[in-house]
């Protein structure tokens, strides 16, 4: 803090010595005759700056920066007091916007108008918020803030809980789905087969029936030449029907019921005889040595038709077989038709 600048001394008269100088604690002898000195306008020199010393007022004390600086320390110490006494926690003190000294300590501003500023100076400044109140307010915080953690957390909780609730549900229907359809898949093999057990026993029952209603050409035979069968023996090139080989004389037999359509000598065929079924395929016996019906004539499953002979284009006794569905004129093949009616050649 800057000081007043030192006044100049008032001129030593010693007949004006008085016992009432001012001293601190009493008059000294060692010291000169001192007399009261009042600086007046004219006596003091103007001050540079801001800091001016105010006029002396009678029964007052010169206000110097001094005075002022102990001024604060004292109401600074006795709030520090004030507060220590109460007890409570530390509150803050209110330090009011002063003028600076040179304007408290003024020539222009009567001494008084800087009272009021400098009474309330250092002074408690009002409590805002008790002890108590500061811990319930942090409470309050601390309590809305672990509030606020346990909301969060149990939003996470719930979330993740429903997360898992759904992977578990569709883990759940996942399996349950895989089971279904493992399960449906078991069931649809299981109808299959025995779909197929069933139809196999059927065609089986089919087959016995039709044994009993077709039989084979002839016995005691050998295959010698297949449908389909390459070969220049043939004017066709390839093989038209199925050769039994047996015994010149050998039972040539009815395959199944019909009529016979045709029975006589057919050139490279030789003795033939056609007998024509029900559905209206026909079945043509060929190279017989001898025919024993004639057209027209219906005949049943195993009758006899004739025998095996070497009759036409051959090159030994046997029986060749042609099937021609609807009397077609290209046959197919006797084996797989013999095989469907039931009979194994």
């Amino acid at each position: 803090m800057a000081s007043n600048r030192p006044a100049p001394e008032a001129p030593f008269v010693p007949s004006q010595r008085s016992a009432e100088t001012l001293a601190y604690g009493s008059v000294r002898t060692d010291e000169g005759p001192w007399e009261e000195w009042n600086p007046t306008a004219d006596s003091i020199r103007p001050v540079r700056g801001k800091h001016r010393v105010a006029k002396q007022r009678g029964g007052g004390f010169a206000r110097s920066s001094t005075v002022l600086g102990v001024g604060v320390i004292a109401a600074v110490s006795a709030g520090g007091m004030a507060s220590a006494n109460t007890g409570k926690a530390p509150v803050s003190i209110s330090m009011p916007d002063l003028p600076n000294v040179g304007s408290l300590i003024s020539d222009d501003e009567p001494a008084e108008d800087a009272a009021p500023a400098l009474a309330n100076f250092g002074s408690e400044a009002p409590a805002t918020d008790t002890g108590e109140s500061a811990t319930d307010a942090g409470e309050a915080l601390r309590s809305r803030i672990m509030a606020q953690a346990e909301s969060q957390q149990t939003q996470l909780e719930t979330k993740a809980a429903a997360a898992a609730a759904a992977a578990a549900a569709k883990a759940q229907a996942d399996a349950v789905a895989k089971a279904e359809k493992e399960a449906e898949a078991k069931a649809s093999a299981a109808k299959k087969k025995a779909a197929d057990e069933a139809a196999k026993k059927a065609e089986a029952a089919r087959l016995a029936e039709l044994a009993t209603q077709y039989t084979l050409p002839t016995s005691s035979y050998t295959i010698t030449s297949t449908f389909g069968q390459a070969g220049s023996l043939w004017s066709s090139g390839y093989h038209t029907g199925l050769d039994f080989a047996a015994p010149t004389g050998t039972l040539i037999k009815a395959v199944h019921s019909g009529t016979v359509t045709e029975a006589g000598w057919a050139g490279s065929y030789g003795y033939r005889t056609i007998l024509t079924l029900d559905d209206g395929t026909e079945v043509w016996f060929c190279h017989q040595s001898s025919i024993s019906v004639s057209v027209g004539q219906k005949v049943g499953t195993g009758d006899v038709i004739g025998r095996v002979g070497a009759t036409g284009n051959v090159t030994g006794a046997h029986l060749h077989l042609e099937v021609h569905p609807d009397g077609g004129s290209d046959g197919i093949d006797p084996a797989a038709w013999l095989r469907s009616k039931g009979l194994n050649p």
